[in-house]
């Protein structure tokens, strides 16, 4: 038995339309096919993959019905409340290729993120919020697609960066970890 990836994301919000265009527009996930489920959903894509179903907080009797697991407590709330930070998902991490697009991208929407090289691994990193529910998204590259763009992180292994971009995307011969956290 083993981990193989991950399937989907649930996200309940108190603005489900937001939270799909921003997601599409900012990111390049494609809405998709979904089953019925006797409440509204929207499913985002990566490929062929649905990654990203997106619901309406609190939406019905009957969504919090299906939604609930057998270890739920009565009278305890275990829902997103809809409600910007909830607290409930702390960040999504995406594997991608194609940097400099994704740059160009965030730019011209208008999206803050920052640049990291994570921790002993050959990963470059970019780091932003997801405004209408407060969701951190961590967007993972190969460094050598940062190192061929002349990219310099933000922040790296020491710490804020003030060192050279050869200096600071030089790979070290430590094995990429499985989680950057």
């Amino acid at each position: 038995m083993g981990l193989r990836f991950l399937e989907h994301l649930l996200i309940l919000t108190h603005d489900p339309d937001a939270t799909r265009d921003w997601f599409v527009q900012n990111l390049g996930f494609r809405e998709g096919y979904h089953p019925e489920f006797g409440f509204p959903v929207y499913w985002l894509y990566i490929g062929e993959q649905d990654v990203i179903h997106i619901g309406k907080a609190r939406h019905s009797t009957h969504q919090d019905t299906y939604l609930k697991t057998p270890s739920d407590k009565e009278g305890e709330d275990y829902s997103a409340a809809g409600a910007p930070g909830s607290g409930r998902i702390d960040h999504l991490c995406i594997n991608c290729d194609g940097l400099a697009e994704f740059i160009d991208r965030l730019k011209a929407n208008g999206v803050e993120f920052s640049e990291r090289k994570a921790h002993n691994s050959k990963l470059y990193q970019l780091f932003m919020r997801e405004p209408v529910n407060g969701i951190k998204v961590e967007l993972n590259f190969d460094w050598r697609e940062a190192a061929a763009l002349g990219r310099v992180p933000e922040w790296t292994d020491a710490g804020i960066n003030e060192k050279s971009a050869a200096e600071v995307m030089l790979p070290k011969e430590a094995p990429v970890k499985a989680s950057t956290f």
